[in-house]
């Protein structure tokens, strides 16, 4: 739960290959890496998407230094999505590999690795030589699920150098067809009404969608079914087919199957209507007075990787977010290009580290 693009899946282009698990060369040479679980190094694999942000910055080690570091890269860079292709997280990290596999002079690799809400990628980043070679696009939730998990196989901010926060983008608020509500009032009336019988889906459990439900739930009173997929368009599915009657989805995931029919947008989520979708009222216009929630993606690195490394990474990524290409793409969906300094970023995922680990206190939200 929480507070605070119709982006096209990048198709696959001439010389890029997508591997079992999704693994997507930014540019058409060399072979993608793949680690294995635990490895601290990605090795040569042979044979084969408007938010508020808080810019106290609050103590987190971040580097400043600007010069080149001699060397890097030397080999493809991975990037790690730790969600399922076809998310929100991978639609914004598919152009911008493109992006920086030109200006890096290697291929940067797309490696999903959903599963566990973001734990399982996550993970893998943060075991991974801090060298440069390896790289983590999160998404909001990776601020809230330390709130829900005691015990995770990494620190937050101890195992992690923080890049760039790179977009952000309301989710909406949308019911399968064949639900009797055309409003969020109606929504709420009817889930009071029938306490735990709608279930919502969710990208995960502790993911942004799961997060901003359960605020959503806090604030109105009402108890619905957590349903986590494993992913944001795996949720959407399985809101179409029926098996969940809510969804807070991302709105790149979720807005091409508003306009295709086949789901019911009521609200956006963000502090102030999305130029997408214009005629939608924010939840908090339609009856939930100061609600608001919107999601992010962001870059990481291993802790200790090189500041020089951190800083060339940053200025490719703020130039790449920063381009007419993906301002495009990004606007299509409603998203924003961000842009921050490492030191933005870091005071930001400490601002919403405590945020939702006062909102699962006080709704007293408890891991599925």
């Amino acid at each position: 739960m929480c507070r605070p693009h119709r982006l096209a899946r990048i198709p696959s282009r001439r010389g890029v290959r997508s591997l079992d698990r999704d693994v997507v060369p930014a540019r058409g040479h060399g072979s993608p890496p793949q680690a294995g679980r635990r490895s601290r190094r990605a090795h040569p694999r042979r044979g084969a998407a408007a938010l508020p942000i808080t810019l106290l910055v609050l103590g987190l080690a971040v580097p400043a230094t600007s010069g080149a570091q001699p060397g890097w890269p030397s080999r493809p860079v991975r990037l790690v999505v730790p969600q399922s292709a076809g998310g929100s997280t991978d639609l914004v990290a598919r152009p911008l590999a493109q992006q920086l596999g030109t200006a890096l002079g290697q291929p940067v690799l797309v490696d999903n690795r959903p599963g566990a809400g973001s734990v399982i990628g996550t993970e893998i980043v943060a075991r991974a030589a801090p060298d440069g070679h390896t790289l983590l696009v999160i998404a909001a939730s990776f601020t809230a699920t330390p709130a829900l998990h005691a015990k995770l196989p990494f620190d937050s901010l101890r195992d992690f150098t923080p890049v760039a926060l790179l977009s952000a983008f309301p989710n909406l608020l949308v019911v399968h067809p064949s639900l009797p509500v055309r409003s969020v009032q109606d929504l709420i009336a009817l889930a009071r009404a029938k306490p735990g019988a709608l279930n919502y889906g969710t990208s995960g459990a502790a993911t942004g969608t799961h997060m901003s439900m359960e605020l959503f739930m806090h604030m109105t009173r009402t108890r619905m079914t957590h349903v986590p997929y494993k992913g944001g368009a795996p949720s959407v599915q399985g809101l179409m087919t029926g098996e969940v009657q809510v969804n807070m989805a991302t709105i790149s995931t979720a807005l091409p199957q508003v306009r295709a029919g086949k789901l019911r947008a009521l609200a956006v989520t963000g502090a102030k209507r999305s130029s997408v979708v214009p005629e939608l009222p924010t939840v908090a216009e339609a009856g939930v007075p100061g609600f608001e929630y919107s999601s992010w993606t962001g870059m990481l690195a291993p802790a200790r990787t090189p500041p020089a490394v951190v800083a060339r990474l940053n200025a490719e990524s703020v130039r790449a977010v920063g381009s007419p290409e993906m301002r495009n793409l990004l606007a299509a969906e409603g998203a924003e290009p961000v842009g921050s300094t490492p030191e933005q970023f870091a005071a930001q995922i400490r601002t919403e580290l405590a945020r939702w680990g006062e909102l699962v206190r006080a709704a007293k939200i408890r891991p599925d």
